[in-house]
């Protein structure tokens, strides 16, 4: 079934509010809704995100999957023509009132993005960035062991530990998007945002991608983006589903379990989705 042909036979139909809610939720969004110049691109978005869990978000392309990420930590602020509707409670804080700092809630919710971009300095340099600009005076040896400890945690010291003054181009691409995520763990924050981390890497570097978010979401709230949908299912706790209306405006059509999305979805677009007669 085409994507057109589904989305008239479901024509009318309201997008859903996931209807699960976490005592122990970090993000709440409640009736979101983002712009570009005049024009939706989501709406009517409610969904928690929960403490040490992560939550796959998946669905066709231009059905506003990475819009909702970066609404999470104020990166749409940075597109022309942007306008945020409705909240996103974070610790039940709306992080789109002017008392908000954007540039202090990235350093807690932190994001990665499709393709390694690693900054052209040096591995070390790299990761000790954010601590250097959000000020933090540290130590020489301070600043050390917080490089190290997040380069562990992104399970890459083992591999650089003896060339951190080389530049991190020299990395592989794996290698390279692993550096990213060190470098936004250094700033310890409690959120990591990771908009298709693997799309460009080979199955390997993949697979040590997805191997470092398991070990390290009971430190993290994780919310991943991700075409791959065999990723969503080996990785997450929880998968939410959106889908364009007849407008190509982002809806959530379903939220819950990953292993009840997957195998039991109650609704029929998320099934044709994940059967690939849509996508």
């Amino acid at each position: 079934m085409a994507m057109s042909d589904l989305v008239r036979a479901v024509s009318g139909r309201e997008e859903v509010d996931s209807g699960i809610t976490f005592d122990d939720a970090v993000i709440r969004v409640r009736d979101l809704a983002v712009r570009y110049r005049g024009r939706y691109a989501i709406k009517g978005i409610n969904i928690d995100f929960r403490r040490n869990h992560i939550t796959a978000i998946i669905g066709p392309s231009g059905c506003g999957k990475s819009t909702l990420l970066r609404s999470l930590n104020r990166m749409n602020d940075l597109i022309p023509g942007a306008e945020v509707e409705g909240k996103v409670l974070y610790h039940d804080v709306d992080v789109y009132s002017k008392e908000v700092d954007p540039v202090a809630l990235r350093s807690k919710i932190g994001m990665v993005f499709q393709r390694p971009n690693p900054f052209p300095m040096s591995i070390f340099d790299n990761v000790a960035f954010g601590l250097r600009v959000n000020g933090l005076k540290l130590t020489k040896s301070e600043m050390y062991q917080r490089v190290k400890e997040a380069l562990v945690k992104a399970a890459l010291w083992d591999e650089v530990k003896d060339r951190l003054d080389a530049h991190a181009y020299s990395l592989s691409g794996g290698q390279q998007q692993r550096l990213c995520i060190a470098r936004a763990l250094a700033v310890e924050p409690e959120v990591l945002l990771l908009d298709e981390p693997t799309v460009s890497l080979d199955p390997i570097s993949t697979a040590k991608i997805e191997e470092l978010l398991i070990s390290i979401k009971k430190d993290y709230t994780i919310v991943i983006v991700t075409h791959n949908m065999l990723q969503a299912a080996r990785v997450s706790d929880y998968t939410a589903v959106m889908m364009p209306d007849e407008e190509m405006v982002g809806r959530l059509i379903e939220f819950g379990p990953t292993k009840e999305v997957f195998t039991r979805p109650r609704d029929r677009r998320t099934e044709a989705y994940i059967a690939g007669r849509i996508g």
